[in-house]
């Protein structure tokens, strides 16, 4: 089984908006898109806030709804189309990151 996780900035994925502002209150909205192939059909979202770990937020595949995990839908959003796109209201580094596996 291989297995290749291309995270923004790297080899082909491409996350909108290096530094992104919003008042308190509103939302922001950052688009992540690759040009690796239909191969690479999972997206991942992950944030971490100052001085701790990453976090998995959400992540969606072709074939079902996004998978938010113990995240709440209200205040995270994800469309899956050729491009990745979350809504986020939480001050925090946010990384996306493209998802491919072979078996």
């Amino acid at each position: 089984m291989g297995v290749d996780i291309v995270l923004a900035g790297e080899n082909g994925v491409k996350q909108s908006h290096s530094v992104l502002w919003a008042e308190k209150g509103n939302s922001a909205e950052m688009n992540c898109s690759h040009n690796k192939g239909a191969s690479y059909y999972q997206m991942y979202w992950y944030r971490q806030h100052q001085g701790e770990a990453m976090e998995l937020i959400v992540y969606t595949i072709a074939t079902s709804s996004p998978d938010f995990g113990s995240f709440d839908k209200n205040k995270f959003s994800a469309v899956k189309k050729n491009t990745e796109s979350g809504s986020f209201t939480s001050s925090a580094v946010y990384f996306c990151a493209a998802y491919y596996t072979t078996v």
